[in-house]
């Protein structure tokens, strides 16, 4: 056979096979991209939906603090008013002005805390102050009932992160002091906001009986371990780490990071 014939043939197969190695390749990526872009979408939907899920959560915890605010302190103070008002003597008009003033600033007072649980209700709200003072308003809530003593540290200059990251840390932040609340029996609850170029850090700890960090998380009874489950969840919704350290007797700490925040 002629040399020249024999070099066409071998071009033309060498040819044939980088085509179909091309062909083989393209088709290969494109079933990558379109098997990433579907996962995307997928991660992208089920982050939608735990935000709506997030946002219904704070508000439904919100109406709770409402509630409890309304009938320990706005109910409390309109009575003072219901009692000054009944107490008005017209046959003693110089006490009348000490009353009336009285009773003006209980009404005044009164109207400024409506407004301040009406903002509670709107998780727009809680993005517009952002993480640092929207939990901070969370333990002035707490301080107030006075059960619990709390300290707050902030350490570094607070930056913010996208409204739907913060919306996710402070609701990671509101289930840890559900749980302190219903379930620690803790006196103290110390709080740390960290922030740092390269990570940011949010501690909570408490003086509580603490539990058995042994046991595995699906055997954590009731509402308990349905909010530690769900708060590994969610940190890794935002690309945190979420770590817990407790034991009988000894409190427990909470610490989430975030790093590369900004």
């Amino acid at each position: 056979m002629d040399t020249k014939i024999i070099l066409v043939i071998a071009a033309s197969l060498f040819t044939l096979i980088i085509l179909l190695f091309l062909f083989s390749f393209i088709i290969q990526y494109q079933r990558k991209s379109n098997a990433f872009k579907a996962e995307k979408k997928v991660m992208q939907s089920a982050f939608e939906q735990e935000i709506l899920k997030t946002q219904l959560e704070i508000q439904e915890q919100t109406l709770k603090n409402i509630s409890q605010e309304i009938h320990d302190n706005i109910g409390q103070v309109l009575s003072l008013v219901k009692l000054h008002l009944g107490t008005i003597d017209f046959n003693k008009p110089e006490l009348l002005p000490e009353k009336i003033n009285s009773s003006k600033e209980l009404v005044t007072k009164t109207i400024q805390d409506l407004r301040n649980l009406s903002k509670g209700l709107d998780t727009d709200a809680i993005k517009a102050k952002g993480l640092l003072d929207a939990a901070r308003a969370e333990l002035e809530s707490i301080q107030k009932a006075g059960v619990h003593e709390v300290k707050l540290t902030v350490t570094g200059y607070p930056y913010n992160f996208n409204s739907n990251t913060e919306l996710i840390l402070f609701r990671i932040f509101q289930e840890l002091l559900n749980n302190i609340i219903k379930h620690a029996a803790a006196k103290i609850i110390l709080v740390d906001f960290i922030y740092d170029n390269k990570k940011f850090v949010l501690k909570i700890a408490d003086d509580g009986r603490g539990f058995d960090l042994n046991t595995p998380l699906a055997n954590v009874p009731g509402e308990r371990g349905l909010g530690l489950r769900n708060m590994y969840s969610r940190s890794k919704m935002v690309k945190a780490d979420f770590f817990i350290e407790s034991a009988i007797g000894k409190g427990t700490i909470a610490i989430i990071t975030l790093n590369n925040p900004t």
